[in-house]
C-alpha cells in the first residue's frame, strides 16, 4: 500500500463514505445471512459497519500486520479478523452466506489472480447466497493516486462475463461514480 492509501483508508471520512454511499447502495435487499467473509479489509472501515448486520464476520487479509490491528481493533466482538490469501482460503465449501469485496479488488495485480479470488468467493458461499462488493472506476486521476502500488482495475463491461463464466447467477453491475456488483450463487438443485 502506498503512502496515499495509508492516509485515506484510515480516516473518518473515508468511513463515512463506505458506511453513507457504498455499503447501503450494495446490499440494499441482500439477505447477508449469519456468516459473511470480508475480503481485504484493509483498515477495517466496512467491516465495522458490516459487523452489525450478521452475526458472524471473518475478515481475511493478505498483509499480516493488517490483520494484526484488524484483530486487536475488533478484539471482543463478533469479528474474527484472519491473515490470509484470499485466492486460497482455508474454509471449507458452502461456509459463508455472503462474501464481500470493497474496493479491493483493483489491488489485486492481475486478472487471473483477481478471477482466482472470485472463484474462491464462489466456492465459499452457500448455496443462495450472495457475493456483494465495490471497486474504483479506472481513471488517470486514480491512476497517480496508486504511483507505487499495484493498480488493476476491473473493467465494468467484462467483470460480468467473468462472474458468469465462473458460474455466478443473478448478477446486477452498476458502474456509476463507483463500480457495485452483487452476485448470487445458485441455490441446490437449481
Amino acid at each position: 500500500m502506498n503512502e496515499n492509501h495509508a492516509k485515506l483508508l484510515g480516516t473518518p471520512e473515508w468511513a463515512a463514505y463506505l458506511h453513507e454511499e457504498i455499503l447501503p447502495a450494495v446490499t440494499s435487499g441482500v439477505d447477508l445471512g449469519d456468516d459473511m467473509l470480508e475480503i481485504g479489509p484493509g483498515p477495517g472501515a466496512a467491516t465495522e459497519w458490516l459487523r452489525h448486520r450478521v452475526r458472524r464476520l471473518v475478515a481475511v487479509e493478505l498483509d499480516a500486520d493488517a490483520a494484526a490491528a484488524l484483530r486487536a481493533r475488533f478484539a471482543g466482538t463478533n469479528v474474527r479478523a484472519v491473515a490470509g490469501d484470499a485466492t486460497a482460503l482455508g474454509y471449507p465449501d458452502r461456509s459463508f452466506g455472503s462474501v464481500g469485496m470493497f474496493t479491493m479488488l483493483h489491488h489485486v495485480p492481475t486478472r487471473a489472480l483477481q478471477d482466482a479470488l472470485l472463484a474462491e468467493a464462489l466456492r465459499v458461499l452457500r448455496p443462495g447466497g450472495t457475493l456483494v462488493g465495490s471497486d474504483s472506476l479506472a481513471s488517470d486521476q486514480l491512476h497517480r493516486f496508486h504511483a507505487g502500488d499495484t493498480y488493476n482495475p476491473v473493467e465494468p463491461a467484462a467483470l460480468l462475463t467473468r462472474l458468469q463464466t465462473l458460474g455466478f447467477a443473478e448478477i446486477t453491475i452498476t458502474a456509476g461514480e463507483r463500480l457495485l456488483f452483487r452476485a448470487r450463487k445458485e441455490k441446490a438443485g437449481v
